[in-house]
């Protein structure tokens, strides 16, 4: 039970699977989903208005890879933001058929790069299209004032 070669083979056994899982992450990087090595990563400010945009805004920042920036559970949104593609930042279509419910005065706005690809769009809760929008990124935009 003490052979320094068993204790190896335990320890490889442990390390490679964490090893694999590191470089998979690392080559995922945040946003794009798809593998690829090439991603060039992401930094995203997002600016939250929760009274709309006549009230206080809070601004906080994301950057990836890494889950680095301002952004409460930072590397949670990463991880979250990891397995998605640009398109999820897209607008609604125009001529899209929207259902007429008004989920609140929130906007959001972000900016920035996700997976290489330039971000700047705004998010509302003004009908059933925009509240579909931001219900897939809400998760960027949960988050108290600014730290004093």
């Amino acid at each position: 039970c003490d052979d320094p070669r068993s204790r190896r083979r335990i320890f490889d056994g442990m390390f490679r699977p964490l090893l694999a899982l590191a470089l998979v992450l690392a080559l995922v990087g945040c946003g794009g989903g798809t593998g690829s090595s090439s991603n060039p990563g992401s930094q995203l400010s997002v600016t939250v208005w929760p009274q709309g945009k006549t009230g206080p805004s809070t601004t906080r920042t994301l950057g990836c890879p890494g889950g680095s920036g301002t952004l409460p559970a930072a590397l949670s949104a990463y991880a979250k933001l990891s397995g998605l593609a640009p398109s999820v930042f897209a607008p609604v279509p125009i001529g899209t058929a929207c259902t007429e419910i008004y989920g609140g005065p929130q906007i959001a706005e972000v900016t920035g790069t996700f997976a290489g690809k330039a971000i700047n769009e705004a998010f509302s809760r003004d009908n059933g299209c925009e509240i579909a929008r931001w219900q897939r990124l809400d998760f960027l935009f949960h988050f108290g004032p600014a730290p004093v």
